[in-house]
């Protein structure tokens, strides 16, 4: 029977996820020496070989992996003992990282800091990041809830030990100019809006997704002016008369009102998913659930 020292295992973990000995000595506050020190130990523990060198860097060998997951269920185990005791002592009390992007964040933060007005004991820490869908679920592991997106149609990515909770689908409406042709139009098809200039998003995005995939519907390639990351910079490229975008309904609307027009696309299901990516042993805690509940509650709040 092997004596396993669950710190070690929570470096193989690291490893796991990150893909090199100088990212989990980064993120663990470690020298890179130090993790291949733990890393030599725990393989001289179970008697088996975890990791292999590959080039200049190394990977988990099959053993390596199948421990590499069984260490995650450990890390949840404790966390739940931790959360359990932690009730008992009076409750959620603590700090939580939310990395959340930004036009989530506008629509959804207001209400969640107000929410959490309710639960001082919780200290909420935001930071606002922005990524293509796929890359979302590996910042779960330096954050505790990770607010990302996808588009309507694309699987979620092989997310591995992280845990996906739903908050809302938003559609995405095209937004026209003043005086353009279709202002007046509730629907448009995307035949009659596919050849006009774009102000899109960097490629990968889940809105630049949709908009390849009407182009690929109708064949014809779409012409894009600019890509930004920013909503509100789109929006007023739009407002400026320099183009037209797909912007989600929920956060543009607000701003809609005699700037720019927003009409519903007719012959394409088109939206983004807006979902927290926590990892399980993160998930268990107390103050965690408490901020998912939040944010759940207040995606409810929004669509209804």
């Amino acid at each position: 029977m092997v004596d396993f020292d669950v710190h070690l295992l929570a470096v193989l973990r690291e490893l796991a996820e990150r893909g090199s000995v100088t990212a989990v000595a980064e993120a663990t506050h470690r020298t890179p020496s130090a993790v291949s020190q733990q890393l030599q130990t725990l393989q001289r523990q179970v008697g088996v070989p975890l990791i292999e060198r590959i080039g200049r860097g190394v990977r988990l060998t099959a053993h390596g992996e199948v421990l590499a997951g069984l260490s995650a269920g450990v890390a949840t185990a404790i966390a739940r003992v931790d959360a359990a005791w932690q009730e008992h002592l009076g409750g959620a009390t603590g700090r939580v990282d939310l990395a959340i992007f930004p036009s989530a964040a506008e629509l959804l933060l207001p209400g969640v800091l107000t929410r959490m007005r309710a639960h001082p004991g919780i200290e909420l820490a935001l930071v606002d990041l922005d990524v293509s869908e796929g890359e979302f679920a590996p910042l779960a592991a330096d954050h505790d809830i990770v607010v990302g997106h996808r588009s309507d149609g694309v699987r979620p990515a092989d997310q591995g030990s992280v845990e996906t909770v739903p908050l809302l689908r938003e559609p995405l409406d095209v937004a026209v100019p003043p005086g353009h042709r279709l202002a007046g139009r509730e629907r448009v098809g995307i035949d009659e809006v596919v050849g006009e200039t774009w102000i899109g998003v960097p490629e990968g995005y889940p809105i630049d997704r949709v908009l390849q995939a009407m182009a690929a519907a109708s064949d014809a390639p779409p012409s894009v002016a600019f890509r930004t990351i920013h909503l509100p910079v789109i929006e007023n490229l739009v407002a400026a008369g320099h183009g037209v975008a797909l912007v989600p309904r929920y956060t543009s609307g607000t701003r809609a009102s005699g700037r720019f027009h927003l009409a519903e696309l007719a012959d394409v299901r088109a939206g983004r998913r807006i979902e927290a990516l926590v990892r399980p042993d993160r998930a268990v805690r107390p103050v965690v659930r408490t901020v998912l509940e939040a944010l759940v509650a207040e995606a409810l709040d929004v669509t209804t």
